[in-house]
């Protein structure tokens, strides 16, 4: 971590990521928490290692029965804490892979939110047809099945969604902002393709800050993967700044034996 937060500070983040994606399945065994979204995004289709199983052996070999009889792969959201070394050495004698790395940043709720000048930002109580299909188009992976899944799951909960057009009244940006415990996480940052570079993904992330701000907000938090520079440099212009890091560790196929 590079700003030395505690662990009970990191676990703090990992609450309100819970609640601002919420999946549409969970099972809360009183130490992890099994979340299933039918594999639409990793984190909603993840353990949450909410506490240290006194048994990591039993509870993972109950948390794998769990994720079969759903036709998942078992996947931990691991944060760097070191409440997390003994979890992580299981997994790393099971052979669980690490991918996916990715950056909690954060900002308090009194920095500066300029909108771009010249921006005119919608922002909305739910996903519109055309937020939805600009953030799933880039995002997305499947079908309307799993498009519906995807909605249930940025709307469920408290949330404000912003969007920008281009001159010509195309969509260019679209976010998202949680409303969690008196704190805004940034999500489902997109720009299309053919209006990147030119303001928009600032302005869609600075209306909804400049609207958690006035809604009395505390903090922000958004997260983006270790391997996006460019995003992190855009999020450190607006003041964020980098709080703890999560990577997901999946199972190993488990490939049966062909032939005779």
């Amino acid at each position: 971590m590079v700003y030395g937060l505690t662990d009970q500070q990191v676990r703090t983040f990992e609450t309100l990521m819970d609640a601002a994606w919420p999946a549409v399945e969970r099972f809360d065994t009183g130490e992890w928490v099994l979340r299933a979204a039918a594999g639409v995004t990793q984190r909603a289709n993840s353990v949450w290692p909410r506490g240290a199983a006194a048994e990591p052996q039993d509870a993972l070999r109950k948390a794998v029965q769990w994720y079969r009889t759903r036709r998942l792969p078992l996947i931990f959201q691991v944060t760097d804490t070191a409440a997390n070394s003994v979890l992580n050495g299981v997994l790393d004698a099971q052979g669980f892979t690490r991918q996916s790395e990715t950056l909690i940043m954060a900002r308090p709720a009194g920095c500066r939110t300029d909108v771009p000048a010249g921006a005119e930002v919608e922002i909305l109580n739910g996903p519109t047809e055309e937020w939805l299909h600009l953030w799933w188009s880039l995002d997305g992976r499947g079908g309307g099945e799993e498009r519906a899944t995807a909605r249930a799951i940025v709307t469920g909960c408290p949330s404000l969604y912003a969007l920008v057009r281009d001159d010509g009244g195309a969509p260019a940006a679209v976010a998202r902002l949680a409303l969690v415990d008196g704190t805004g996480g940034i999500y489902c940052m997109a720009t299309s393709p053919r209006h990147r570079r030119r303001g928009y993904a600032t302005a869609v992330l600075q209306a909804l800050l400049s609207e958690g701000t006035a809604r009395n907000l505390e903090s922000f938090w958004l997260l983006v993967t270790a391997a996006n520079p460019a995003a992190q440099q855009l999020y450190r212009q607006a003041g964020f700044e980098e709080a703890g890091r999560y990577v997901y560790r999946q199972q190993r196929l488990q490939r049966a034996l062909t032939g005779c």
